[in-house]
């Protein structure tokens, strides 16, 4: 566990703060008043945030005239709100992954003008679009602590930015000059309910690259690094085609064997009572490989994670001691597929332990040269699904949210 200086600061807090930090929508309560002085307290410890070249350049539009915010609110339905409800409606309780979602963000449409508060955060200057850095790097920082600062005094915030896709209405509407941007706008009301909770996120562990991109360890590492450190790597691509579709590829053993230089096909083993094999948890291949510096040879493989349309992960040579651990992931991504592949090599033996044990010296070297070799071939094959897959929607399908 590591010892943190001491700060006078209550870390757990903070971090319950930062964690639980939702876009709230359903539980917005209309009702209760929100007083003035909270926003401002907010917006003070807001523009405490970081700002390029120290310019205070952020400011803070906040509406509560009945009218503004119904204007505000019909923008936000001709820019994102009807596309919520025709959306919300669609998927209403077919299990598809954004219905939840989809049902909030509809929810605060429908309700946008009777949100106490409708904050919109502008900063001073117009983004150039030149890629360096500009206006949004001064100013997204500081509204989130606007947000944080609100949901640890028991209020509920929601980023939303459909509505700048009618930008000049809105600078309209507020009175926003020329030479200012708007940068979001933000519904603020005491939210309903006190279970906030963490969202499920990849840990840090799986999407975090130490000096490269794409290389991960499960533990350490040392220095220098080790196998036992869990060496591994990650690649993804989102593909435009239904996650059924990718998911019938990753889970068919032997498709990548089309495009890696290495692995060269795969086989089910049968069940013990004749069941023939099959994805699924505990299941069993023959996976056939070849190297230059090793030959051919074939490995057992062992299916230890299973997540019917979501996850597909085996581990090589003994389940209790494998020489690598591989895994598929599916998951819905506005209108796309995205597909993660992701190895880690060790603790057990594996093709690389022989190297190792006649060179320990050069251990490192191995493992990173043995990493890009994988990587090279993860990503052959997840480029050779997207090229099997990919297509473009057609024009009754553009709502990415159907697909």
């Amino acid at each position: 566990m590591t010892d943190y200086p001491d700060t006078g600061i209550d870390v757990a807090s903070i971090d319950k703060a930062l964690t639980t930090t939702r876009a709230v929508r359903l539980r917005l309560d209309l009702e209760r008043p929100v007083d003035d002085q909270i926003i401002y307290d907010c917006i003070d410890i807001a523009e405490q945030a970081p700002s390029g070249g120290n310019q205070g350049s952020r400011r803070w539009v906040v509406v509560r005239d009945p009218a503004v915010k119904a204007r505000i609110a019909e923008l936000y339905m001709a820019t994102g709100g009807e596309f919520m409800l025709g959306a919300r409606d669609k998927i209403a309780g077919t299990g598809h992954p954004q219905e939840r979602v989809m049902q909030s963000a509809a929810h605060l449409a429908e309700h946008l003008a009777e949100v106490p508060a409708i904050v919109i955060p502008t900063i001073i200057g117009v983004h150039d679009g030149s890629g360096r850095p500009g206006l949004f790097d001064s100013v997204i920082q500081s509204v989130w602590s606007f947000c944080v600062a609100l949901r640890a005094r028991g209020l509920g915030t929601a980023w939303t930015t459909a509505i700048l896709g009618k930008r000049d209405e809105l600078r309209e509407v507020l009175g926003v000059p020329d030479g200012n941007t708007q940068i979001a706008m933000i519904p603020v009301a005491w939210y309903t309910g006190t279970d906030f909770t963490t969202a499920p996120r990849y840990p840090a562990r799986e999407i975090t690259y130490l000096d490269r991109y794409a290389h991960t360890w499960e533990s350490g590492p040392s220095d220098p690094p080790r196998l036992a450190d869990g060496p591994g790597t990650v690649v993804e691509v989102d593909i435009k085609a239904p996650t059924s579709e990718v998911w019938k590829l990753v889970t068919d053993i032997g498709f990548g064997a089309r495009f890696s230089d290495e692995f060269t096909g795969a086989r089910w083993v049968d069940e013990d009572d004749g069941t023939p094999g099959g994805p699924r948890l505990g299941a069993q291949f023959i996976g056939a490989n070849t190297h230059p510096a090793i030959g051919e040879w074939e490995v057992p493989c062992f299916v230890h994670r299973y997540v019917e349309g979501k996850e597909f992960g085996w581990c090589t040579s003994d389940p209790d001691d494998p020489g690598a651990r591989w895994r598929f992931e599916v998951a819905s991504i506005a209108g796309s597929t995205r597909l993660r592949y992701s190895v880690i090599i060790g603790p057990g033996p594996s093709g690389i332990s022989a190297a190792i044990a006649s060179m320990p010296d050069k251990e490192p070297r191995i493992l990173f040269r043995r990493i890009e070799e994988h990587r090279a071939n993860m990503q052959r094959v997840v480029d050779g699904i997207k090229a099997e897959l990919h297509w473009e929607p057609e024009p009754d399908r553009a709502n990415p949210i159907f697909e």
